[in-house]
């Protein structure tokens, strides 16, 4: 089966180091309490697409930094148990914004959940097949007659059989063995699977630290299959209602990011104590450096953490579509309010 799918490539080197570049702007949008006012500030809800791991660690350094109180925000995080739900306590408001995987977003969209994308910051899929380095598995090709951990539903596994597609491997020649989150993880530490799918930037850093063993990732991207990840979203009676609210967010969450990219080692730090679950601090920092290629496309190098490009939005939705978790593909606006865009200062 062939999928007619546009594709768009991992960041570049330039690419990212235009994005350390904006490390110096902040967020120029009006804000909810504009600087210079009254100079109170209001109180806004995050629930995260998971307990916090690295690729989180910008929100707590933008609350260490004042960069969410500058643009008049007193920021309170909350762990997820997935992005679906977090999409759902989005779209009944149990929290005023949600930091949420785009496949369990538009697919929550399409069952009539009331919330839209205000800036997708993982542009880049961190989806993988992840194995020990020490295995036989050095390629994609390797995979045939291996066991692999997935979950059932979930972008990395729908999207599997176009990666293997892609890689010119048959699907019936690799077993899916289907475990939920930490299931897969404990699978592959026993030896019960070859490996498992997850994002690399997450699982990949834990499985190295509880094993003392190098992992190795097969990584959709470089096959040339991407599509969105993780990134903002609001009820659409609070885009409607707050506009300015939803600028601020989106610009302070912009410039926090960037600050993460030029000082990842600080903003790892500023996570210590926040979360019980938490991993040690270098597993932190490993995953939060390997989120920082995700943060842009060629499309959108050299702008600010969590500008969109309609073109990267479409090749998500192509995408997610092939595969079947949309019924079909249709415009973007349905799914991403474009009148939010970072805005950044010289």
């Amino acid at each position: 089966m062939k999928f007619g799918t546009r594709t768009f490539t991992t960041i570049g080197a330039a690419a990212l180091a235009s994005v350390l570049a904006l490390t110096g702007c902040g967020g120029g949008g009006t804000s909810a309490k504009d600087p210079g006012t009254d100079g109170k500030t209001t109180s806004v809800s995050l629930m995260l697409n998971w307990y916090p791991y690295g690729e989180h660690a910008p929100f707590y350094y933008g609350i260490q930094e004042g960069i969410f109180a500058k643009h008049g925000i007193d920021l309170k995080i909350s762990a997820g148990q997935g992005s679906t739900k977090t999409a759902q306590a989005t779209g009944s408001k149990q929290t005023d914004f949600g930091w949420a995987d785009a496949p369990a977003v538009l697919s929550n969209i399409d069952k009539g959940v009331k919330i839209k994308s205000v800036g997708v910051f993982l542009q880049t899929t961190p989806s993988a097949v992840q194995v020990f380095a020490d295995s036989d598995i050095r390629t994609p090709a390797d995979l045939a007659g291996k066991t692999i951990a997935v979950s059932a539903g979930d972008a990395p596994t729908t999207t599997f059989p176009v990666y293997l597609e892609k890689a010119g491997v048959p699907a019936d020649k690799v077993t899916q063995q289907s475990l939920d989150s930490a299931g897969k993880m404990s699978a592959m530490l026993s030896g019960k699977v070859d490996g498992l799918i997850g994002f690399a930037h997450d699982q990949g850093p834990t499985i190295a630290n509880k094993s003392g063993k190098e992992v190795r990732y097969l990584r959709y991207s470089d096959q040339g299959l991407n599509f969105f990840s993780n990134g903002l979203i609001a009820n659409q009676a609070t885009i409607e209602s707050s506009p300015k609210l939803v600028q601020a967010m989106l610009d302070a969450t912009s410039e926090a990011f960037a600050a993460a990219v030029a000082k990842p080692e600080a903003a790892v730090a500023a996570m210590e104590g926040k979360d019980p679950q938490l991993p040690p601090q270098q597993v932190l920092l490993q995953q939060w450096q390997q989120t920082i290629p995700l943060l842009s496309t060629p499309e959108t190098a050299g702008k600010a953490p969590g500008t969109n490009a309609a073109a990267n939005w479409r090749a998500t939705i192509d995408v997610l579509s092939s595969t079947g978790l949309l019924d079909k593909a249709e415009d973007p606006a349905k799914y991403w309010d474009s009148k939010f865009t970072p805005t950044s200062k010289p």
